[in-house]
């Protein structure tokens, strides 16, 4: 039986049934393995809580060490990494050559986020000094999403372990590989046993990891999983619960001069990663008349020219959805929202039924009432004509969301008042809605996460401030009323 999880030094197989990774794109099995039981999670934490002291006393310097060692391992997927997430999630290899700059770059840049937003600040004072330094919560449950099975577990990850933190990491029973990858890469990079755990599976195997001896969970996923995670650890406030959960994102466009470039930036937001970034433009706000018109047909043209095909082909713009599954749900979706009386102007269709494979789909949803305010993940556009700008601004906001947004214009007032009113962590101007720098703060407000950002600000979930006053000997206190 293939040894599936990794706990406390040891490769192991999992105690459950076998499941498996498939090629969206192919239907090949990429990887096989048992999934975790409930009983094989409990001996992760088990190990993690044994590891946790020896390593938060581990010296700051030491923990760099081991990081940048694994960016020399990572060094050494240049091609194996980028292929196992292509070919488990269908992604195109560009993209995923860029997810592994990605993750590599991720240790510097929290090794500098570490310093700055946490790390360890003194100052003289008269009666000694003060002290502030930052200590690791404990052991992290890390829960890991299929668009991006290395960059996101990765960016909590790092962070985590640079704090001081032992990990327990669920990636997505989706990518698998992808995740043991990431493992064998830490453990080749010299990271000690039981500082990092793998347990493999499905919603069982999730499920235990919630139940287990945990101080946090930082989950990148869907807001039906987030909340879920939400409502759990609800009167827990010992457990540092850190969400991202994704957007309905809106990207207006309006006085613009260049159409073709709006269309570039519109078409990209909504379909770049195959629409399967949680930061892609879910809906098309524009002006009613000829420039808003002008506009969409010029998205639709660049839908209809979109290349479309496996993750090695030559020239890809766009690769399957992740699974078959997942490309029957967005063909319902687009079947729901015309039934609430929205006008298709480009049909998002699986030209192979049972495969995973879609074109993209734009689909006008204006003066439509009670359009559900919901995510998918796929390369499908909501257009919405509107009479002026404050609507606009209105129609953004109207969402529970509130992860990402952009403004597409060449009138800077516009974007002053934008930028002052859209609700959204991740606000664009003249640049797709799905761009995110990794040397910035990422998540948003509303059902978008819990007030955690992730990327650079992930210092500050995965340590606690600890402030002290520090004399240096005792000497007799006075006050008003006190005994001498």
């Amino acid at each position: 039986m293939m040894s599936s999880l990794f706990i406390n030094g040891t490769w192991k197989a999992g105690g459950g049934k076998a499941f498996q990774s498939i090629d969206p794109a192919t239907g090949d099995v990429v990887w096989e393995g048992p999934e975790a039981l409930a009983s094989d999670v409990n001996d992760a934490f088990s190990a993690a809580r044994a590891a946790f002291p020896k390593w938060a006393r581990t010296p700051l310097d030491e923990r760099i060490s081991i990081l940048r060692r694994y960016v020399q391992e990572l060094d050494k997927l240049a091609d194996v990494l980028p292929q196992t997430i292509s070919r488990e999630v269908g992604k195109v290899l560009w993209e995923t050559m860029g997810e592994l700059n990605a993750m590599k770059g991720k240790v510097e840049l929290s090794i500098t986020a570490y310093d700055e937003r946490t790390g360890t600040q003194s100052s003289d004072t008269d009666f000694g000094r003060s002290e502030l330094v930052h200590r690791p919560h404990g052991i992290m449950a890390v829960m890991g999403p299929f668009n991006f099975p290395g960059h996101l577990p990765n960016g909590h990850i790092i962070p985590a372990l640079l704090a001081g933190n032992t990990i327990v990491f669920k990636p997505s029973e989706l990518a698998p590989a992808t995740g043991e990858l990431l493992v064998k890469t830490l453990e080749k990079a010299g990271i000690p046993s039981g500082v990092v755990s793998l347990v493999q599976g499905g919603r069982d195997t999730g499920a235990a990891l919630l139940d287990g001896d945990l101080n946090g969970i930082l989950f990148t996923g869907s807001a039906s999983t987030g909340t879920f995670i939400h409502k759990k650890f609800g009167g827990r406030p010992d457990v540092m619960v850190a969400l991202e959960m994704g957007g309905n994102n809106p990207l207006i466009s309006w006085d613009f001069g260049d159409v073709d470039a709006a269309a570039d930036i519109a078409a990209q937001s909504a379909f770049l990663t195959t629409g399967q970034r949680c930061t892609c433009a879910r809906r098309l706000i524009v002006p009613t008349g000829s420039l808003g018109d002008k506009l969409v047909d010029a998205v639709i043209s660049r839908a209809d020219r979109l290349r479309i095909g496996a993750w090695d082909e030559d020239d890809v713009f766009m690769g399957p959805l992740v699974s078959a599954h997942a490309a029957n749900g967005a063909e319902a979706f687009q079947n729901k929202l015309e039934q609430c009386g929205g006008k298709v102007l480009k049909t998002l269709q699986n030209p192979e039924q049972g495969g995973a494979f879609v074109s993209a789909g734009v689909i006008d949803m204006t003066g439509v009432e009670n359009v559900p305010d919901e995510e998918l993940f796929g390369p499908f556009l909501q257009v919405y004509r509107v009479p002026d700008f404050e609507t606009a601004i209105a129609t953004a906001n109207d969402t529970q969301f509130g992860l990402s947004a952009g403004l597409i214009t060449e009138n800077m007032t516009l974007w002053d008042e934008a930028h002052l009113s859209l609700r959204a962590g991740i606000l664009n101007l003249n640049r797709p809605t799905a761009g995110a720098s990794s040397a910035l703060p990422f998540g948003g407000p509303g059902l978008s996460g819990n007030h955690r950002p992730s990327a650079y600000y992930a210092a500050d979930y995965c340590a606690w401030p600890q402030a002290s006053q520090i004399a240096p000997e005792p000497k007799r206190m006075s006050a008003k009323g006190f005994p001498r």
